[in-house]
């Protein structure tokens, strides 16, 4: 039954991949060896459960690249070799723990299936036989060790990416140049401050905005993630299309994080969609001292950008205009 919950689930993934995003379903390598798996297992030391047999002899891993398929945890799936080096690194890191320790941490039947690459992060399985968690996922963190519990067999796991692709924008992967791009997800927490909230006083204790740019500044292409393409883009389309790309953008990000419901703030995306130039703001101005006061309730609740995309790291963000954004 796993076996074919594995294959239905590749099914629906490489159909939506070749559809939408054939550079990343290029990058899905072949089916494995019988021959190389069972070596493998024999070198390992473990007996690899079989929907994950099933999922090697359907796709081979995924070559380290920029459009490689990965799973929403931003691992790549490993191919046979793979799962052998990357399971053999952390063996041997568990030697000062006790046997209880041990099992959380790192055994050598958790071989990797999976690699988030920059650390030694990555998907597990169980493969210790007569548990009844044989065969479950877990993900390894060189830090604190081994966590189960994402899905009991790589059959349900893989079913995951299966509704998420299917799901198309609202399960997180869009596309872009042919390659899936899978958006961070994260719920923004408590829904602290009101729209009725009254703006503070000019004078009052809050963060000062960096406002220091201008209409001529130009536009910085930050971090994109190994989007090497979309900087081209952005270099060369016209500039009225990036900046209207920008509003839309601007938009989107205030609508999920909740800053749309300040009327400071609709006030200057109404302004943006009509087509007028906001004047730069000043410190006392309505927009700036509320972006300030919502800069400070995010400190308050600890709302840092390591959280996702939550209002205190998109208010200063967009404190911070520049380029297409300020033009628009």
């Amino acid at each position: 039954m796993r076996r074919e919950q594995v294959q239905d689930s590749w099914d629906r993934i490489d159909e939506w991949l070749r559809e939408n995003a054939p550079r990343t379903f290029a990058t899905l390598g072949p089916p494995a060896g019988e021959e190389e798996t069972a070596a493998a297992e024999e070198e390992l030391g473990v007996t690899f459960p079989p929907d994950l047999v099933a999922s090697l002899l359907r796709h081979d891993g995924a070559p380290e690249c920029a459009e490689a398929f990965r799973f929403s945890t931003h691992d790549r799936l490993l191919s046979v070799s793979e799962i052998v080096g990357d399971t053999r690194s952390p063996r041997g890191t568990d030697e000062d723990l006790d046997e209880e320790e041990a099992e959380d941490y790192w055994i050598d039947a958790y071989p990797k299936s999976g690699s988030y690459g920059v650390t030694a992060d990555g998907l597990t399985i169980d493969c210790r036989r007569g548990q009844g968690s044989h065969g479950a996922i877990g993900r390894f963190f060189d830090e604190s060790g081994t966590d189960f519990g994402r899905a009991d067999s790589l059959g349900a796991y893989l079913a995951e990416p299966a509704d998420q692709l299917e799901s198309g924008r609202d399960g997180g992967a869009v596309t872009f140049d042919g390659r899936l791009v899978r958006e961070w997800s994260r719920p923004l927490g408590p829904d602290w401050g009101s729209a009725d909230d009254p703006l503070p006083r000019p004078d009052g204790q809050l963060p000062e905005l960096d406002l220091s740019c201008s209409p001529i500044d130009v536009l910085p292409v930050g971090l994109l993630h190994e989007l090497e393409e979309l900087g081209a883009l952005l270099a060369l389309l016209p500039r009225a299309q990036v900046a209207e790309a920008a509003r839309r953008q601007l938009r989107r990000v205030t609508a999920e994080t909740g800053l749309d419901k300040y009327p400071e703030v609709g006030s200057v995306l109404d302004a943006l969609d009509r087509g007028e130039a906001p004047p730069s703001p000043e410190q006392a101005d309505p927009p700036a001292l509320r972006l300030r006061s919502v800069i400070a309730q995010a400190d308050t609740h600890r709302d840092p950008p390591a959280d996702g995309p939550r209002r205190g790291w998109c208010t200063g963000a967009g404190a911070r205009p520049t380029g297409p954004c300020a033009r628009a």
